[in-house]
């Protein structure tokens, strides 16, 4: 079955942008649900694996068109919800696969064992399975921040804005709230990102450019940032 395939446009905007288009973008849209009833906004923490040679990490600093990175993700710190994600890259569009798995199972996969997934009904499950015994598959950074995110349905746009990104330096402890953490950007900048199907809506599109005009496009990676924090390059 093919993937659903996603534009995703990524910025650098500094803490006045983000006053101006956090007000501006809403006004139309929809603050998402998770984030409405934990405040405004909430916090993330994935775990990242790599293979021994680190081919998520430079296939991204190379631009490699297709390309995959796989993770734990947990929010607010519990472990009730616990997902095994798979973000594929394919040319200039993205796609997410994702299941969710018990505490039991993704501390297993932390300590590197895939035992028993041979044989599960999950594709992504398979594929972690596949990337451990072939190609060392393993955790390597944890990365953090809080994200306010909305939504609107038209083409399914989607408007994120990651504050206080920070690393977990070489710790893969994922659900210990006590890893200690460092920032990897200014504390005046904030990652924006806009997620949409096949066009993104002129009128969302306009909004974005009469708040925001000076924000320049990027290919900003936040695993990426955290890899290199840690001393990768």
């Amino acid at each position: 079955m093919a993937l659903p395939l996603r534009h995703e446009l990524k910025f650098m905007i500094t803490r006045t942008q983000l006053e101006v288009l956090r007000h501006t973008v809403g006004t139309v849209l929809k603050l998402d649900p998770n984030a409405a009833k934990n405040g405004g906004s909430y916090f993330i923490r994935s775990l990242y694996f790599d293979t021994v040679y680190d081919d998520a990490l430079y296939d991204k600093i190379a631009g490699v068109k297709g390309r995959d990175k796989y993770r734990i993700r947990i929010y607010n710190m519990q472990d009730k919800d616990v997902f095994m994600e798979c973000k594929t890259k394919v040319g200039s569009l993205i796609s997410k696969r994702s299941v969710k798995i018990s505490r039991d199972l993704a501390e297993q996969l932390m300590a590197c064992d895939p035992a028993g997934l041979e044989n599960t009904q999950s594709g992504l499950l398979r594929d972690i399975y596949r990337e451990m015994r072939t190609r060392l598959l393993h955790p390597v950074v944890i990365v953090d921040y809080e994200r306010e995110a909305y939504l609107h349905p038209a083409e399914e746009v989607r408007i994120t804005f990651d504050m206080r990104v920070r690393t977990g330096l070489n710790s893969i402890d994922l659900f210990n709230p006590k890893v200690p953490t460092v920032p990897v950007l200014d504390h005046d900048e904030t990652i924006l990102e806009v997620k949409y199907n096949r066009l993104l809506p002129p009128y969302i599109a306009e909004l974005l450019s009469f708040a925001c005009p000076e924000a320049v496009q990027t290919a900003v990676s936040k695993y990426t940032l955290c890899r290199q924090y840690e001393g990768k390059e």
